[in-house]
């Protein structure tokens, strides 16, 4: 077994944006990407975004035990991570990066145990969190409701997690991460 690092926060805290920042930094680091079934977003693509599935091709695989983990973060939109997105990356002797909800991080990091560093992304603010969606414009007002509904309940989940960043400033969030996963991989 190799080593993880996984990432995990509510929607809009930067945590994609931090990881992006570090994959060039760390040339053992290698991305999983993770299965949806949401829709493709303008500008994404199949295999390098994610790996999209229609609903029910994802259930199917569920039903295979294709996934490590999986979960439907919002009603009839799934994510979840395929085994043989793990299994690729280590044998190309890779450190896993995952970028995962909070639920998926918790069971990630209880599967990998001590092999895996998770950290935690908060949002400065709720209400820097909520302009951070609306500023993405790529979401309905219903869609942004949902999503701090959500956040309200992930945040709480920080503890549960080896490391929480606070990402006020982009620069500083990226700096402390770097320092924190080079220590994980240097133990």
């Amino acid at each position: 077994m190799g080593k993880a690092i996984l990432f995990s926060a509510p929607s809009g805290c930067g945590k994609t944006t931090i990881i992006r920042e570090l994959m060039q930094y760390f040339d053992c680091f290698d991305f999983s990407i993770s299965a949806t079934s949401r829709q493709m977003r303008e500008g994404e693509v199949d295999g390098r975004d994610y790996y999209f599935l229609t609903r029910d091709e994802f259930m199917q695989r569920v039903g295979e035990e294709q996934f490590l983990e999986w979960e439907e973060v919002y009603q009839g939109v799934c994510y979840g991570t395929l085994k043989s997105e793990v299994r690729r990356i280590w044998e190309e002797g890779h450190v896993i990066v995952f970028d995962v909800d909070v639920n998926g991080g918790r069971n990630i990091k209880r599967y990998f145990g001590d092999d895996a560093l998770s950290i935690f992304v908060m949002p400065p603010s709720v209400e820097v969190l909520e302009q951070r969606l609306r500023s993405r414009g790529t979401e309905t007002e219903e869609a942004i409701a949902k999503r701090l509904g959500r956040s309200a309940e992930e945040l709480k989940q920080a503890p549960y997690f080896d490391v929480t960043i606070v990402n006020d400033d982009l620069r500083t969030a990226v700096e402390q991460t770097r320092k924190v996963i080079e220590d994980f991989l240097n133990a």
